[in-house]
């Protein structure tokens, strides 16, 4: 059986059977992962008749329950796109079953997402149509009785490292904004929160007298809201007093405006969901190159591991599990990595003088 362990994360199996490749993840313990690749294998070998078989959900009916878990359990960014994947795939596959959806159909599917956008967008809607399937199959539910997606490898993507502004051009996108947004856009730096972070803030998660904010991700597994504290510089420390001081006292939202809800028909007060847009007018506005909200965290982080401050420091403050996730967001060049450039510098030199004294012994006739 090819059962193997993955480090951190737990057992797999994965096996061909009849040129297809079948792979499921993550077991506790070597034996439930040798006990599901027996199932499974029993049931390609020896399937059921058609009369005994479960009827699967209607592939619309999955997307809608998915929909709902989602919009329930995960941030909103999350369930936007996932609607928007959504839809794509009931253009294609929406008078379906989803029993009727195999892996063929996914993989042309995705080799077309490819080719019309990029293997960075096949692959993320991989992971989504990935976790849909599995939300239907698990046993509580046994809407779905097949993952399609099974044995489907990620495309290779040519991976580069993230634009990060400079320092100037942060503070030049800030300084043509309004002041309203201006103050948003100093909560972001300094507190190198995440959008949705922000715009949930509520007075209640200010303290102004010790000087520290709570902000809360549904970042965690299982969708939970997860507080996490931060130090409250002086710069944030003035814009949330003067905030504070200026607030309506029947709204408890720290950033929120006034607009029309489609849905309800009427003029609504609560926090933003959404403020991707402003980006792109203000970076235009000032004359610099394009970038979004999430490039405040990365400019902040960078600054934090170019001052030295403790990668484990730095971890908390963006609220990651995986220290190799804070990683990712660091883009100086540590002290240790310099030095081990110019030691490589020094060794060069070092060479390159040895051999241009011996070749200067040839020259002159002498034997060496």
């Amino acid at each position: 059986m090819s059962v193997y362990l993955v480090k951190g994360k737990g057992w797999r199996y994965d096996f061909t059977l009849k040129g297809t490749r079948h792979t499921e993840a993550w077991f506790k313990t070597k034996t439930e992962a040798k006990q599901a690749e027996a199932k499974r294998r029993e049931e390609l070998e020896n399937p059921k008749p058609a009369s005994e078989r479960a009827t699967d959900m209607g592939f619309l009916e999955l997307i809608n329950k998915r929909l709902d878990h989602v919009k329930a359990y995960k941030s909103n960014d999350y369930y936007n796109s996932y609607r928007y994947y959504a839809q794509k795939w009931l253009d294609r596959w929406g008078e379906l079953t989803s029993g009727e959806i195999d892996s063929q159909m996914v993989e042309a599917y995705l080799l077309e997402r490819a080719k019309k956008r990029s293997a960075f967008t096949a692959n993320s809607e991989l992971r989504y149509l990935r976790a849909l399937f599995n939300f239907g199959m698990r046993p509580q539910r046994g809407w779905v009785s097949v993952n399609p997606t099974q044995g489907i490898e990620f495309l290779p993507v040519e991976k580069r490292t993230k634009y990060v502004p400079p320092k100037e051009d942060i503070l030049r996108v800030i300084l043509v904004a309004d002041p309203d947004t201006q103050d948003y856009l100093w909560t972001l730096a300094l507190t190198m929160g995440r959008m949705g972070e922000i715009n949930r803030l509520t007075w209640e998660d200010v303290n102004l007298e010790e000087k520290w904010v709570v902000l809360y991700t549904r970042k965690k597994r299982g969708g939970h809201l997860t507080p996490r504290k931060i130090a409250m510089p002086e710069k944030l420390h003035e814009i949330l007093s003067r905030r504070h001081a200026r607030r309506d006292k029947r709204q408890p939202w720290v950033f929120m405006h006034r607009y029309w809800d489609r849905k309800k028909g009427e003029w609504v007060e609560g926090p933003y969901r959404d403020r991707k847009r402003i980006m792109s007018t203000l970076c235009k506005k000032a004359g610099v190159r394009y970038f979004r909200f999430h490039a405040f965290r990365h400019f902040g982080a960078s600054l934090l591991d170019h001052g030295n401050v403790p990668l484990g420091a730095i971890q908390r403050i963006l609220g990651h599990q995986n220290r190799s996730t804070t990683e990712i967001y660091l883009h100086s060049i540590s002290e240790a990595e310099r030095q081990a450039i110019r030691v490589l510098d020094c060794e060069m030199a070092e060479n390159s003088h040895t051999d241009s004294h011996t070749e200067t012994k040839k020259d002159s006739g002498e034997i060496t």
